[in-house]
């Protein structure tokens, strides 16, 4: 090789180990402080929940025992007999149904013999996540006709080790009457997928239902409450609202099995189960043990709300099963009860424990009013056939509660002839809230980060109700929350952000998905039995709602708002109770960018800022239980010299400046 292709050689190679940075033309980004262009709205940055993906029961929702009270359309699944010998009828399932129509079935154990031995297991949801040490609290409403019976409870570990036990010993011979017993004992190990036990000993006859475990580490330590790693991870976005109960489970496969909040109220053992819609809605992953028990029901989630500092988002059944599946409506003639029943949860969450439905907030722990000011009717729903009872729900609830704001669907997708119509049709309506949804490639979210700067700025605010990059196509098993589509959502919000005037609210759709169970990808946190972890694109959600800023000011690059140019995608805001402009800046290039902030208005700027990016060294990169941070925001200080910010924008990156004023 001659002298002169070495030297080219080595010059090539050189260059190829550098950083790769352009300076993009040196194009200043004015932020000016002094030019209020909107409000954000508390409520802008949210989460949505929906019982998908083991969300709720197996989820957020602590009870481990799946199917407790033998309601599944096998009584018995979940569960398996163990009897050293057989004999017929020594566990019974028995219904109850006109005594008892929202929880009619039991067991009915029968021992006859000493030495036999007689049990029944639980498999948990996916296994049951057991903690070393941690306080267990287990429960069974039971009767008998005899107290000869003891009932010994055991936790096994992976490999069958009894890792946590106790005897239960009813004392009493109830008869007909129904009797809860209660106990806690402390676990000597863990294990990520586990079993509970219940063996006999002893002879004689006893029923039982509602068998029920659950850990001593609760949100809030509350008993019969939610699981606290993944309601931590909600608490700590900060979010404005809490959308709930979904999605589509909503509207339900038909109407018999649609959401009905009266049912998950009251006492636990007369919360009527339903089959969870999510059930067999996708051949490649097929779920038959997914119901819903609504021990997370409407007051739960109300509660949680407050707990976290929420503004709670109900959304209601329009009278319209699922569209995707049955397409059943009822009746206009029949739809009063409906309409009645989105009066009365207002009058629940609102009322005063004088009305008929605060009586029932106040009896079950909580006499003050949980503040809610709007609500959904009808979830993704589209055509003729909504619009025609939106109209009617509208009427109804305008008339008693004017203040209230209601959010209307606009259907599945942000364009083509389904949304024009919905659009337009609710716009005549003047509709207070559209709900718009946006399953999309991450290139349409590029694409779209202007979507509202021509939006009208008077008339219906939008409610950016469910979106999420899919990295492969909708409703793919192969879709992964990796920070390709989290730069891409990030671009997007930028444009939500800086469109608050349009836009009051946004949410990421789905949030949770139990590794071992979930039905779509992707989603926001993904969880098992014992840990949880947020995918990049929660570092995103989480940047913005944290970072969320009082007022929208202006961040222009040649006179405009910066959404493509460069490959950048900016907004801005001041944050008044802190006293400081906040800058969000996307790079969605595969390279480093240069460029400087210039911070125009401002009285006084502080000399240093803080800065806190999200960035890896591949867009394909993910975050998994072994490697929970591998996307995650890292955060540092630069100085600001005069009222400007000389910044270096990583590839791929999203970046928080925030900057006291």
């Amino acid at each position: 090789m001659s002298i002169k292709k070495i030297l080219f050689t080595v010059l090539i190679t050189t260059a190829s180990l550098l950083p790769l940075v352009t300076n993009a033309q040196n194009k200043i980004i004015t932020v000016s402080t002094n030019k209020i262009i909107s409000e954000v709205q508390p409520t802008m940055w949210g989460i949505f929940f929906e019982d998908i993906n083991l969300g709720a029961d197996g989820g957020i929702y602590a009870e481990m025992v799946k199917n407790r009270s033998f309601e599944f359309y096998q009584p018995l699944m979940g569960w398996t007999v163990t009897q050293s010998k057989f004999n017929e009828g020594s566990v019974l399932v028995t219904n109850r149904k006109e005594a008892n129509a929202a929880n009619p079935r039991y067991l009915q154990i029968t021992k006859s013999n000493t030495g036999d031995t007689l049990g029944i297991t639980n498999e948990g949801f996916r296994g049951m996540g057991i903690k070393k040490g941690l306080r267990y609290d287990f429960s069974v409403l039971y009767r008998q006709q005899t107290n000869n019976l003891k009932l010994h409870i055991e936790l096994l570990s992976t490999s069958g080790k009894i890792i946590g036990n106790a005897i239960v010993s009813p004392a009493e011979i109830t008869g007909k009457e129904w009797k809860k017993i209660s106990l806690s004992f402390t676990t000597t190990d863990s294990t990520l997928k586990g079993k509970m036990n219940v063996w006999f000993e002893g002879t004689g006859q006893i029923d039982i239902d509602m068998v029920s475990l659950f850990p001593e580490d609760t949100w809030k330590k509350r008993p019969g409450g939610m699981r606290a790693d993944m309601i931590q991870l909600l608490a700590d976005m900060k979010p404005g609202f809490i959308r709930f109960p979904g999605g589509c489970i909503v509207e339900g496969h038909d109407l018999a099995l649609r959401y009905q909040w009266k049912k998950t109220i009251g006492p636990i053992e007369a919360r009527q189960l339903i089959i969870n819609r999510w059930n067999s809605e996708f051949s490649h992953r097929p779920t038959p043990d997914y119901f819903q028990t609504f021990g997370l029901g409407f007051f739960e989630y109300f509660q949680l709300a407050e707990d976290i500092g929420a503004s709670p988002l109900p959304i209601l059944n329009a009278g319209m099963a699922c569209q995707f599946n049955t397409a059943e409506v009822v009746p206009i003639d029949e739809l009063d009860p409906y309409v009645q029943d989105a009066l009365d949860l207002i009058e629940f969450a609102n009322g005063d424990i004088s009305t008929q439905w605060g009586k029932v907030r106040a009896a079950m722990g909580h006499p003050a009013s949980f503040n809610l000011k709007m609500m959904g009717v009808g979830n993704e729903n589209w055509g003729p056939q909504y619009v025609e009872r939106l109209k009617i729900f509208s009427k109804a609830i305008k008339a008693r509660y004017p203040d209230f704001k209601l959010i209307n669907s606009s259907g599945t997708d942000p364009d083509g002839e389904r949304f024009n119509f919905l659009n337009g049709e609710l716009r005549k309506m003047n509709a207070d809230i559209i709900d718009e949804h946006y399953y999309r490639k991450p290139e349409w979210f590029l694409a779209n980060a202007a979507r509202y700067d021509n939006y009208p700025r008077d008339g219906a605010k939008v409610f950016a109700g469910e979106y999420a990059a899919q990295s492969d196509a909708t409703v793919s098993i192969n879709n992964k929350n990796n920070l390709q589509t989290a730069i891409a959502e990030a671009a997007f919000m930028t444009g939500l952000e800086r469109n608050a005037a349009v836009v009051n609210l946004a949410s990421y759709a789905p949030l949770f998905a139990h590794i071992d169970g979930w039905q779509w990808t992707p989603d926001l946190i993904w969880v098992n039995n014992l840990q949880s972890y947020g995918t990049p694109n929660y570092y995103v959600q989480k940047l913005f709602s944290i970072n969320k800023g009082t007022n929208v000011v202006p961040a222009l690059m040649d006179g405009k708002a910066v959404s493509g140019q460069d490959s950048l995608y900016v907004s801005s805001v001041i944050d008044k109770s802190t006293g400081e402009v906040i800058i969000k800046i996307v790079n969605a290039s595969n390279i480093a960018i240069n460029k400087i902030i210039e911070i125009k208005g401002a009285s006084k700027l502080a000399t240093k800022a803080n800065v806190t990016v999200l960035k890896s060294n591949s867009i394909l990169d993910v975050n998994n239980f072994s490697n929970p941070a591998t996307v995650s925001p890292v955060n540092s200080v630069i100085s600001v010299n005069g009222n400007k910010l000389n910044i270096v924008l990583a590839a791929n990156s999203f970046t928080v400046y925030r900057v006291g004023i």
